[in-house]
């Protein structure tokens, strides 16, 4: 069951794939290339959120957070035929970060007949038509907004500057660190949800912070940020990962303590004692 659910999923993104290459060629001229590649980021989006209406679950939309960025790098930097060291440094980032983050997704997949509880709970509370504007807003399209929005500053790194900094490296390092903190924090949750089903994760990185997967998430982007800022200081493209923080900070982290706290026994103590991120 999951190996035919695997293989609609990436029949789906192969769709959403060739669709969004088509509307940036017809777009590109039109207006500016970045803009372009948003609407072609935003229409493969929605080739998504159409398959996840067909198959009744938002689930579909899952890989896209990890699968999107380093794909459209890599088409940028062909596009552009750039491969200038800071490109090369963000590529390499994003796809160890992209590739991580996505296995972890694979390990987690029970198939489309699986819905993340995050959904559930929004298809449970709210009315249909109410869930399916969140469906679509929320669900799908914010959150692609929001990481193209991060992505920005990696995009300004294609711009033929072909020199590095130290800040470039830190920043690069950042990345590095931050996506192997999620490898380690999922890694050892995974582990523990063995042997102690139904109990709140204390234990490693856990111990440190409420949320370790979550800081690796935001500190990535914000690795991505410092390579840019290396090269072209401090401008409105901070904006990128602030949203991609507020994100984390306002809307995943508050739902899954809620959930917790319901959940876990012996949460609410957890939490007082424990740090959210660090």
């Amino acid at each position: 069951m999951r190996t035919k659910s695997f293989l609609q999923i990436g029949i789906i993104y192969l769709i959403a794939t060739a669709l969004g290459i088509l509307v940036f060629r017809l777009l590109r001229n039109e207006m500016s290339e970045l803009g372009a590649l948003f609407l072609a980021d935003v229409m493969a989006t929605i080739v998504v959120w159409g398959f996840g209406l067909v198959h009744k679950n938002v689930s579909v939309y899952d890989p896209y957070w990890s699968v999107a960025p380093p794909v459209m790098f890599t088409a940028w930097a062909v596009y552009k035929s750039m491969f200038t060291l800071p490109v090369v440094l963000l590529l390499i980032a994003v796809w160890y970060w992209g590739i991580r983050l996505t296995a972890n997704w694979a390990f987690t997949f029970k198939g489309l007949a699986h819905e993340d509880w995050r959904y559930t709970r929004y298809r449970e509370t709210q009315s249909p038509f109410l869930f399916q504007v969140t469906n679509f807003f929320g669900l799908n399209m914010m959150p692609t907004v929001l990481v193209f929005a991060a992505m920005l500053p990696g995009f300004g790194l294609f711009d033929g500057i072909t020199t590095t900094n130290l800040l470039t490296w830190l920043g690069f390092a950042i990345c590095l660190t931050a996506a192997t903190i999620q490898l380690i924090a999922d890694t050892q949750i995974h582990r523990f949800r063995e042997t102690h089903p139904g109990q709140y994760c204390d234990t490693g990185l856990w111990k440190h912070g409420r949320h370790p997967n979550y800081f690796g998430e935001i500190t990535m982007w914000w690795g991505v940020w410092v390579m840019y800022a290396s090269l072209h200081g401090i401008d409105w493209l901070i904006l990128g990962p602030m949203a991609m923080t507020a994100l984390f900070l306002f809307i995943s982290i508050p739902m899954m303590e809620r959930r917790q706290l319901q959940n876990k026994p012996g949460y609410a103590e957890y939490r007082k004692k424990t740090r959210m991120l660090i």
